[in-house]
C-alpha cells in the first residue's frame, strides 16, 4: 500500500530545514547503503553536529509521528532517525529493495515501511521522481514540500535522475506492529471508514460494529 500524507511539515518547518541544509556538510550517500544498494546509490547525505541533528529530528519526527494518517497507516513499533539527502543534476538511485534489518547492533529493527518526506517544491527540480513498483505497475511520486509518502520497504523502488535543480528529502524506515502489508492495508481502509462514520453516524450500530471489528483485528494481527 502506498499512502501519501499532505502537509506533515508546514512552510515554517521547511524554511528551518532548508536553511540548515544550505550550510551543512554532505558526504557520499553510498557510505550508508547496504551491499546491494551501494552499487546504484548516487546522492549526498547531510552530516551535521549532534545538537543540530537532534533539533532537526525533533522537528521532523515530532510532526510525523503525531500525524493521524501516519498513525492509521504505520502502527509503528520502532522508527529510525531519518537521513537528509540531496540529489543534484545527474544524481539518481537505481532500482533496489531496502535492507530487511537495519540499525546499529544494539538497536536493530525490521524495515516494514519506508518513508520519504519531500523538503523542497517539485518545480525546484526536473526528474527526481520516486518510482515505486506496485501490483498495478510503477507509481511515480513527486510531492509538495512538507508532504510524505509511505510504502512497503519490500517494494522495488528507485529515484529517477535529476536533470535540473536539486531534490531535497528526508528518508526513514520503521518496524510495524502489523508485519503483513496486506493486513495493514485492511486496517487502514477500516480506519478510514470508521472516521467517516464517526463524523456522519456517531452512536450508530454500524459504527459500533465496524469499530469492534477494527480493534479486534488489530489485536489479532499485532506482534506485540
Amino acid at each position: 500500500m502506498l499512502v501519501t500524507i499532505p502537509e506533515v511539515l508546514n512552510d515554517e518547518d521547511i524554511s528551518v530545514i532548508q536553511d540548515l541544509m544550505s550550510t551543512a556538510n554532505f558526504h557520499e550517500g553510498s557510505d550508508s547503503a547496504g551491499s546491494e544498494a551501494k552499487r546504484v546509490k548516487n546522492n549526498h547525505e547531510m552530516f551535521i553536529s549532534e545538537v543540530e541533528t537532534q533539533r532537526l529530528n525533533n522537528l521532523v519526527m515530532g510532526k510525523l509521528v503525531q500525524n493521524p494518517t501516519y498513525i492509521a497507516t504505520a502502527f509503528a513499533a520502532k522508527i529510525a532517525a531519518p537521513y537528509y539527502a540531496k540529489y543534484g543534476v545527474g544524481m539518481s538511485y537505481g532500482n533496489h529493495v531496502d535492507d530487511p534489518v537495519m540499525g546499529p547492533a544494539n538497536q536493530r529493527y525490521r524495515s516494514d515501511i519506508s518513508i520519504t518526506i519531500f523538503l523542497n517544491e517539485p518545480d525546484a527540480y526536473d526528474g527526481g521522481e520516486l518510482v515505486i513498483s506496485t501490483a498495478f505497475g510503477e507509481q511515480k511520486v513527486k510531492l509538495k514540500a512538507g508532504d510524505a509518502v509511505l510504502y512497503p520497504s519490500s517494494s522495488t523502488h528507485r529515484v529517477a535522475e535529476v536533470t535540473r535543480g536539486e531534490r531535497l528529502v528526508a528518508v526513514t524506515w520503521l518496524q510495524s506492529t502489523v508485519r503483513d502489508p496486506a493486513k495493514r492495508e485492511i486496517l487502514y481502509n477500516l480506519s478510514q471508514a470508521r472516521e467517516t462514520l464517526i463524523k456522519t453516524s456517531a452512536g450508530s450500530q454500524e459504527l459500533e460494529q465496524l469499530s469492534n471489528g477494527y480493534v479486534n483485528l488489530l489485536r489479532m494481527w499485532s506482534d506485540i
